[in-house]
């Protein structure tokens, strides 16, 4: 789980990875014979009965930032990752962060440009929502109408859907499902299990080649369906 790829230097809520340092982990990858791919190609690969060689990779928020330093990256190592955008802030900034600085969201142009190099996309709901607190309102429109809007955008179906703030409950998978998403990923869904709970561990600036090893290790977990 990555999130913004730039300048490290000014980073309360450590979402950013400096270009240096997601060369190197993508490299640690490759060394060890595994590839980073988008979820949808990776569950289809287990779906398949394959797979072990495969990482899913996956960058939430759609900062604007993942074309000019993660998608050249992405590429030199013959990688390939799920994008969750927000299709209700195309073109604005990180405004749900109180702290921190101001950073560039992907236009729909952006979006399309990532699309159309590969990069599966997918949902993160609309305007960065922690869905486990929103109305039934809310809910619906932040799951529903973003796989909507995404669609207009892209011109393609949307499968993934990603919980803002890796937050989900019970409430929030039944409206995942109810609105035709194959999947969704969470950061830590607790006791929660399956396609539309999938787990993910976090990476960042400070995870050299020791502690990416550890995290495979220690937060590997089987998730049913998978």
């Amino acid at each position: 789980m990555y999130h913004s790829v730039g300048d490290c230097s000014d980073d309360p809520y450590r979402v950013t990875v400096s270009p240096g340092r997601l060369d190197r982990q993508l490299g640690w990858l490759r060394r060890r014979g595994l590839r980073g791919v988008g979820v949808q190609e990776l569950l289809a690969a287990r779906a398949r009965g394959g797979g072990q060689d495969l990482v899913g990779l996956t960058f939430d928020d759609g900062y604007a930032d993942f074309l000019t330093h993660a998608l050249p990256l992405l590429r030199r190592h013959g990688c390939d990752a799920t994008l969750f955008v927000l299709p209700g802030r195309l073109g604005g900034e990180n405004a749900w962060d109180p702290d921190g600085p101001r950073k560039p969201l992907l236009s729909a142009e952006g979006i399309r440009h990532a699309a159309a190099e590969g990069v599966e996309i997918g949902s993160h709901g609309l305007t960065h929502v922690d869905l486990t607190r929103a109305d039934d309102a809310l809910l619906r429109a932040e799951v529903r109408d973003s796989r909507a809007a995404l669609r207009e955008v892209t011109g393609a179906d949307v499968h993934g859907f990603c919980y803002p703030y890796g937050r989900v409950d019970r409430r929030a998978v039944g409206a995942v499902r109810d609105a035709g998403y194959g999947y969704a990923c969470a950061t830590g869904p607790g006791d929660l299990s399956g396609l539309l709970a999938i787990p993910r561990v976090h990476i960042g600036e400070r995870d050299t080649a020791w502690r990416l090893r550890l995290k495979r290790v220690l937060r590997r977990r089987p998730v049913e369906g998978v």
